[in-house]
């Protein structure tokens, strides 16, 4: 019979899932020298920080009561505990890549007057242990006939032996039961993702989504029915006239046909907007590729940190979209200065990346937790975007401007630009952005609530077919909200819809910021510097890659459906 290594890895507050410590920072029993496990870029992206456990557990062989250390606890130490267990921590193993949870020990309140409060070291685990044939299947721990031994101040030393000083000796125990289990290894991921150490709300799901996705269709049918109507009115009233010509039509007309000459003229700040679209493009290629090596099975409950890992290589990668597409159409609407937009391109996102990073990574670093990246990983992630990220972006960018042809527009613009007509107040930006971003955000509010269970709770999210179907539901809202903004801004002769369109439906990133404060504060019951900043630093940075990636589809889908109307008037 082999022995089956057991590795600690981390403890923390139940509450606060992105503040973690290494096992053995708590007064516990560990060996003269601690040997780490070597580790893969995702799990040291996940706090992960395994070390060999003192536990001796034998293949298939049951133990009971086996003495696993005894402990002299100074009166310092004891208060570390107490304040550990007042915070509700708990601890993760890992065995055979199974990750083990329990609570360090047990607290209780009772009685108003007289009020009690007792707190308890757990110094016994039971650890039940499945398998089938040679390989282990699931692991758990449970303290359910176990007595904790009492922390509160002048207890009875129940299970500990009082020392002088205030100090106290406690003797750290174990069991070990094997049950058979007629479940392959090939499905064990089934086991973990049914036990449930941590709470489960994921019931509802199916019945949500199924209700979010019948008002999206509405939504979408009644845009494009209404669009296809007031277009075929408008195209029946301009094509009357038919001896026109693109460069003179009557002055009497109004609407959007009047500003034919203005709408295709280039845009303010071109090197930003191409850089957001860029961007934008790069996250969706990003999106798109992890969603679907999710659904091709490749990241699984045992996978320790491989979403991560997958992310990272992902982002590097397709920085030569970002480069293509900023630089190509850069060049088509006349952008001299490509390579400050490469430069830009670039570091429009990392930038802001590398900012909140150092801000969240400094805490962590200050607090010791094991969130904070060691050294040779922010070499590795640096090196990365050095060697591999940056590199691509110049690559695609030339690419792009070698490739770029001339702007396709189906009118010529006049050199001078038309007066814009006083607008009514639902045609500001303000009102656009808050019709353009709320309706994406509610298309995928309900599946916002379990994406942010997964990353700052303690989901495995496993339902990726309904991510990927939000997701297409998300484009759509936002390509469809996109075009019916673009043609009431142009049917007030605004031909400014450049910057609109991408501003109108880019703003969901700042609904999501905003639900993700409304999730801090009435969902979750996450506290503390720690998770606070890390938890608000990377709320921003999604927000924002939000905004890129509908800013993106929507300026396409508005630029797309300028370019159909305006080809379809009958200007010969």
């Amino acid at each position: 019979m082999h022995n089956v290594t057991l590795y600690v890895n981390k403890v923390g507050p139940y509450h606060n899932p992105q503040e973690t410590y290494h096992f053995y920072t708590l007064p516990v029993c560990r060996p003269e020298k601690v040997h780490h496990k070597s580790l893969t870029l995702g799990e040291v992206l996940d706090g992960d920080r395994m070390a060999e456990s003192l536990y001796q557990i034998r293949f298939k062989e049951n133990m009971e009561k086996k003495t696993l250390c005894h402990l002299t606890l100074s009166e310092k130490q004891v208060d570390e505990l107490r304040e550990a267990i007042e915070s509700l921590y708990y601890f993760e193993f890992v065995l055979d890549d199974i990750p083990i949870w329990g609570f360090v020990g047990y607290i209780e309140e009772s009685g108003f007057l007289p009020h009690s409060h007792k707190v308890g070291l757990w110094t016994h685990l039971d650890f039940n242990i499945e398998y089938n044939g040679d390989s282990v299947i699931f692991a758990n721990v449970s303290v359910k006939d176990v007595k904790p031994v009492p922390l509160e101040e002048g207890a009875g030393a129940m299970g500990g032996v009082k020392v002088g000083g205030g100090s106290l000796m406690v003797t750290h125990t174990y069991s070990v039961r094997w049950f058979e289990s007629s479940l392959p290894h090939a499905r064990r991921a089934e086991r973990l993702r049914d036990h449930s150490f941590f709470p489960k709300t994921l019931e509802i799901h199916w019945l949500s989504i199924i209700n979010s996705l019948v008002l999206v269709v509405l939504l979408l049918g009644f845009v494009i029915i209404i669009l296809m109507r007031v277009l075929k009115n408008d195209f029946a009233r301009y094509n009357v006239e038919e001896d026109g010509t693109c460069d003179d039509i009557d002055q009497g007309d109004n609407g959007w046909k009047i500003i034919h000459t203005d709408v295709f003229r280039f845009p303010p700040m071109k090197s930003l907007l191409c850089a957001i679209l860029g961007v934008g493009a790069q996250f969706l290629t990003l999106a798109t590729a992890i969603i679907l090596m999710a659904l091709l099975g490749m990241f699984n409950v045992h996978r320790h940190g491989a979403i991560n890992s997958a992310a990272i290589v992902l982002y590097a990668l397709t920085s030569c979209v970002s480069g293509f597409v900023s630089c190509s159409f850069y060049t088509q609407i006349n952008g001299k200065r490509w390579v400050w937009n490469i430069i830009l391109t670039s570091s429009l996102f990392s930038a802001p990346l590398f900012f909140t990073w150092s801000v969240v990574n400094s805490v962590h670093w200050y607090s010791g937790s094991t969130q904070a990246l060691p050294a040779t990983t922010v070499f590795l992630l640096l090196g990365a975007w050095l060697l591999v990220g940056f590199p691509l972006t110049v690559i695609g960018g030339i690419v792009g401007k070698n490739r770029a042809g001339s702007f396709q527009a189906p009118c010529r613009t006049r050199n001078i630009p038309r007066q814009i007509p006083t607008q009514p107040w639902y045609k500001h930006a303000v009102v656009h952005m808050a019709i353009g971003g709320f309706l994406p955000f509610s298309a995928i509010s309900v599946e916002l609530y379990y994406i942010f269970a997964t990353v700052w709770g303690r989901e495995h999210y496993t339902l990726y077919g309904i991510l990927l179907c939000v997701y297409a539901i998300l484009l759509s809202v936002g390509a469809c909200i996109s075009v019916a903004l673009t043609y009431f801004l142009l049917s007030g002769e605004d031909y400014r819809w450049w910057w609109r369109s991408v501003l109108s439906t880019g703003s969901t990133g700042i609904f999501i910021f905003v639900y993700s404060v409304f999730y801090y504060q009435n969902r979750s019951s996450m506290s503390g510097l720690v998770q606070s900043t890390e938890f608000f630093g990377y709320s921003l940075l999604t927000a924002l890659v939000f905004s890129f990636m509908l800013g993106s589809v929507s300026f396409w889908a508005s630029l797309a459906f300028i370019r159909y109307i305006y080809r379809s008037l009958k200007m010969d």
